[in-house]
């Protein structure tokens, strides 16, 4: 083994814990270094207190006992999913004829861990059961001996079944007593560790390892959190500060032009969302750097309107504009919405056009030889002013005369290699401006989006009409029949239906657009098995539809991602025209499809969306003036987690509500997207909602350090964190959002 001298963060654990401890460490957490096994930090704390015998618990009080387990019974619930896990212990300190038991609700990790001559300290709420002690879901921590039991907090930690947290326990003592305190060099500024009252590194360490209370513990987690906090805000700060130093075109606009034009041919009045965003976004086009705009707003609150104002601004200034769509259906979509707005202003070139009209084109992977030709032509000759298009648009032979403003459409879809090949081909740094319908709460946004600037819209337009909200228990028959008579009724009147399932077909394994399945947790796990069918496919659902006879005379299509370009687009039009009543399809219509007529969305399986993805969909109907409704199906137990989840997607219509509470729910890897960087920087400890206040006060003292004299050279071991924590694909995270 490595003399302790030699000891950093970065000595390999196989010289601290052997060649066999260090392999199972890696097999179970892939940690290779004593840094990355020290960054495994607890995810609560079990409070121990003072330990008491079994024949002197206080019923209705909190006690800790040391315990040896005599027997363990499982038996099924027959009320409800799942199962109960009894657990007979004898006294450890005190008689051991001092019998108690114990019970856990679907008590998967108990089972594992609480064998018959095992010993543990629990700790829980003493409650009496038919005339017995009893302790309902205790804490517990296994021991060898009795006399293990340390008054000290336990800390409980992400674990596996070979590697529990006994011996997680045991491999960070190992660890932390062979380590020296200097490895762990701290580069927080004193200043700022002493104005957030955060103890330095090596001592938070030690403290959320081993705290001897469970503030101590907590208090390190703060220390953690917030240096999370800082080190992402010091990374936005400074690019924030770069963007400013860039030359920019400025681009005010013209009087009497195509903007001025636009705005007198509408036969609507803006929303007050609508008219501050504008405003917000025509104050950055004039700016001599580049405008970097997030602009977010509900379901429907008319974003591409307010695209569409600030591209005719960058046309009338002379300069050209793109709009990036990640799908084809809504690159379509866009195009059609853009050139339906402008009308005659859209038609540029076109015999009898208004002399101030620009041409629309757009440019998707599907395009034929001749009208990509044509299509790339208007682009690099300057005659199209708006070019709306797929990743097409990011091919070499596209080309302007002068890219003023590109706008991206559900920007996270794009990585940060794509957005840049689009900034490329503008001579000097264009103007961005990032669109996003699904609604962000504020400390999302100052964490992700630190570096752009935030337009909100809230207001919906007139004419946009309620949706109502509902879900059907499927494993009731009589809500069977009732879903499908009502969508034969919505088609009867006349109005269209959507019906969304989250799989194409049986034999897909990863379905285009497809959101990711709902882990099941440890506690509903079997619950999830009983009697709940496979998940509903587009197939499926087709052949239902088509073979029922009340929709014999009903033209009903699919839409998947699977489909070819001709065929995605034969079936869009038949909705959008009118041809066809029912569109079965997956999350492909998730955002920007908008069809005035539809009026029914109906979710398969809702429990498979996360509540972002449910709202987005609900936003499809209701958009044309008449009543919409959303129908969200689940073959789930009333008392499931996820029905929760989608009770809340019931009971409110306000999207930012709905994202917090979604934001609560999942792990902030699944909301950042560091997760899915392949990251070994992603958050670990900081919580988004959790954490708002440290965030925001992370965010000042990063710009301190950054606008200050000497900026961020001034603190040479601060900035060589920020570097190796900001890695290429945290780098890549923070350009994508």
């Amino acid at each position: 083994m490595t003399d302790d001298q030699d000891f950093t963060s970065n000595t390999p654990l196989d010289s601290v814990l052997g060649v066999a401890s260090a392999r199972k460490v890696e097999t179970a957490f892939g940690y290779t270094t004593v840094g990355q096994l020290l960054g495994h930090f607890p995810r609560r704390y079990m409070e121990i207190g003072e330990l008491s015998k079994i024949s002197e618990l206080p019923v209705g009080e909190d006690a800790t006992i040391v315990a040896e387990v005599k027997s363990v019974n499982q038996r099924r619930m027959h009320s409800r999913s799942g199962f109960l896990l009894e657990v007979v212990v004898s006294d450890a300190l005190g008689p051991e004829q001092s019998i108690l038991r114990m019970t856990f609700f679907n008590g998967y990790e108990a089972k594992r861990d609480l064998q018959v001559g095992s010993t543990a300290m629990f700790s829980g709420k003493v409650t009496i059961y038919r005339n017995h002690l009893e302790l309902t879901h205790p804490e517990y921590s296994l021991l060898d001996t009795a006399e293990e039991a340390d008054p000290r907090p336990i800390p409980i930690y992400p674990a596996t079944a070979k590697f529990p947290n006994k011996k997680i326990r045991e491999t960070m003592d190992l660890v932390l007593s062979r380590v020296r305190p200097e490895i762990f060099e701290e580069f927080i500024p004193k200043q700022v560790l002493e104005s957030q009252r955060i103890p330095c590194r090596a001592t938070a360490f030690e403290n959320i390892h081993r705290p001897q209370t469970v503030a101590q513990g907590y208090a390190a987690r703060k220390r953690f959190a917030f240096e999370e906090a800082f080190l992402l805000q010091l990374a936005l700060a400074q690019r924030r500060a770069h963007r400013m130093q860039q030359p920019a075109i400025a681009r005010p606009g013209a009087p009497a032009g195509l903007l001025e034009a636009f705005d007198n041919s509408l036969p609507f009045t803006l929303t007050d969302g609508q008219v501050l965003a504008g405003m917000e976004i025509a104050d950055d086009l004039v700016r001599g750097h580049p405008m970097n705009r997030l602009l977010q707003g509900e379901v429907g609150s008319g974003k591409t309107l307010v695209a569409l104002r600030a591209m005719l601004q960058v046309i009338d200034s002379g300069g050209q504009t793109a709009l990036l769509a990640p799908t084809e259906v809504l690159a379509q979509q866009h195009y059609q919405s853009i050139k339906k707005l402008l009308g005659s202003l859209g038609a540029g070139g076109e015999l009898g056009s208004d002399p101030r009209a620009t041409r629309v084109d757009v440019l998707t992977g599907s395009a034929g030889t001749a009208e990509r030709k044509r299509v790339l032509l208007g682009a690099a000759s300057g005659e199209t002013g708006i070019l709306v298009g797929t990743h097409a648009l990011l091919s070499e032979a596209v080309g302007f005369v002068d890219l003023g403003l590109v706008v991206v459409d559900e920007q996270h879809r794009f990585g940060v290699e794509q957005r840049d090949v689009l900034r490329s081909k503008a001579d000097t740094p264009p103007h961005m401006l990032v669109m996003t319908a699904t609604p962000i709460p504020r400390t999302v946004a100052m964490t992700v989006f630190g570096d752009l600037e935030v337009s909100l819209m809230k207001t919906l337009p007139q004419g946009r009409a309620p949706i109502a909200t509902h879900l059907v228990p499927l494993q009731v028959p009589r809500m069977q029949e009732r879903l499908f008579a009502r969508i034969a009724e919505e088609t009867a009147k006349g109005h269209q239906v959507y019906v969304v399932c989250p799989r194409i077909s049986e034999k897909a394994v990863e379905d285009d657009f497809l959101p990711m399945p709902v882990e099941p947790g440890a506690n509903d796990a079997s619950s999830d098995a009983i009697a709940k069918p496979a998940s509903m496919t587009v197939e499926k659902m087709l052949d239902i539809l088509t073979t029922m006879p009340i929709f014999a005379n009903t033209n009903i299509r699919a839409l998947h991602g699977r489909m070819a370009s001709d065929e995605k687009a034969e079936a869009m039009t038949a909705f959008d025209s009118g041809r066809a009543s029912i569109l079965i399809s997956t999350t492909v219509i998730e955002v920007g499809v908008d069809v005035h007529n539809a009026t029914l969305m109906v979710i398969i399986d809702a429990e498979n969306f996360g509540i972002s993805q449910l709202h987005q969909l609900r936003g499809r109907v209701g958009r044309g003036g008449l009543p919409g409704t959303c129908l969200m199906t689940t073959w789930l137990d009333a008392e499931h987690p996820s029905v929760v989840r989608l009770r809340a997607v019931e009971s409110t219509t306000d999207g930012f509500l709905l994202a917090e509470s979604d934001l609560n729910e999942r792990r902030e890897g699944d909301i950042l997207g560091a997760s899915q960087s392949g990251s070994r920087s992603t958050l670990k400890v900081l919580r988004v909602m959790k954490d708002a206040k440290l965030i925001a006060r992370a965010r000042d003292a990063a710009e301190a350090i950054v606008d200050g004299g000497g900026g961020l050279g001034s603190y040479p071991g601060l900035q060589a964190a920020v570097e190796e924590w900001v890695d290429e694909d945290m780098q890549a995270f923070l350009e994508r959002g």
